[in-house]
């Protein structure tokens, strides 16, 4: 692995001056959903781009406002910058709005991103729940990129219902990899048309033998339900609170922690996060 894909550099000496990057491509996803490919239009500002897994940019729409999003895409393919993004207020209405082609602004990238280092030579297990798919995409992809550098790589993810699934062709493909153990489930299957588990995602511990946590970090991002369910399972397994990882973007706005939107007791979300270990978020208030 290139020491320089793990490090993160900002684009610009100034935290709060965006660059310019032009949508090269939107992909629909699940409903309300879409996602986007994006390039900066100045060399420089993408040869400078370094990203960790977990880590998100600010996005902002010109004329509108900007909001934190989660980096979907490893870096370990650079060049384009992908954004999975769910339509849920001004901004992102707003981007949902723009064609392929358009500018928007990015800064970044912010945040402590997963401990990747750490976690070499040891297996991963991802956890994910709903929209929890786009920020654990890029781990997932960054693993299977440098797949010698871990051991078991398996993905857990859990859907209410099978039109919410996100990179459902992606995920499909997955499935059938052999560097790669991969379950994929719904709550509940209206049409009769899910070719996989149907169940809580927690179910999915159930295909998944011989876990060891002494030697196993999880990673997971969902909304609340998952992380309290699952959390219990893998306490249930014997897993130290400080190998649970979770990604909390409780209220993040600036990114810099100058807005304090996302202060939580004496830390702050954008700066000390997203990223947190289970002991850590046990130890925050109001963290999930």
């Amino acid at each position: 692995m290139l020491r320089d894909q793990r490090l993160s550099y900002r684009l610009a000496k100034n935290p709060y001056q965006p660059h310019l990057a032009r949508i090269v491509a939107i992909k629909p996803q699940a409903r309300d959903h879409k996602l986007f490919q994006v390039r900066f239009e100045d060399h420089r500002a993408a040869d400078s781009f370094r990203s960790k897994p977990g880590q998100f940019v600010e996005l902002s729409v010109i004329g509108t406002g900007e909001c934190p999003i989660s980096i979907s895409s490893p870096p370990t393919r650079p060049g384009v910058i992908e954004l999975c993004v769910r339509r849920v207020g001004r901004v992102t209405s707003a981007l949902f709005k723009q064609p392929t082609n358009s500018l928007v602004g990015l800064r970044g990238p912010y945040g402590n991103g997963y401990p990747v280092e750490k976690m070499e030579g040891n297996d991963l297990l991802l956890v994910a729940g709903g929209l929890g798919m786009a920020p654990l995409r890029s781990l997932l992809w960054f693993a299977l990129d440098n797949r010698a550098d871990f051991n078991r790589v398996i993905l857990l993810y859990g859907c209410h219902q099978p039109n919410e699934v996100l990179f459902r062709d992606e995920m499909a493909g997955l499935v059938t990899r052999e560097d790669l153990e991969c379950h994929l489930t719904v709550d509940t299957d209206p049409d009769k048309i899910w070719p996989y588990h149907i169940g809580v995602v927690t179910r999915l511990f159930d295909h998944v033998g011989g876990l060891n946590p002494a030697t196993t970090y999880a990673a997971i991002c969902g909304p609340p339900v998952v992380y309290k369910f699952v959390v219990e399972k893998l306490l249930e397994l014997n897993f130290s609170k400080g190998r649970i990882l979770m990604s909390l973007e409780r209220m993040m706005k600036c990114g810099v922690g100058k807005c304090l939107h996302c202060s939580i007791g004496h830390k702050y979300t954008c700066l000390d996060g997203p990223i947190f270990t289970y002991w850590d978020a046990i130890n925050l208030r109001e963290s999930i």
